[in-house]
C-alpha cells in the first residue's frame, strides 16, 4: 500500500512539474501557435502518466 502512495505521489509531482514547465517555459519557445501544438502540449502529461501507469500496471501483474 505504501509503494502505490508512494507511485501515486511521484507521478502527482511529475505532473506539476510538467504543468509548470509548460506555463512558464513554453512562451520563451519559438514554437508556432497552431491547434495542433496545443493540443499536443496539452495532452502531453496525460498521455506521460497513463503510459507510466500502463506500464507500471504490467509490471506489478507480472509478479
Amino acid at each position: 500500500m505504501e509503494n502505490q502512495i508512494g507511485f501515486i505521489v511521484k507521478l502527482l509531482v511529475l505532473s506539476a512539474l510538467l504543468s509548470a514547465l509548460i506555463k512558464y517555459a513554453a512562451p520563451s519557445l519559438p514554437i508556432p501557435s497552431t491547434d495542433a501544438i496545443a493540443l499536443i502540449f496539452v495532452l502531453l502529461p496525460t498521455v506521460m502518466i497513463a503510459i507510466a501507469l500502463a506500464w507500471r500496471f504490467q509490471t506489478q501483474k507480472q509478479t
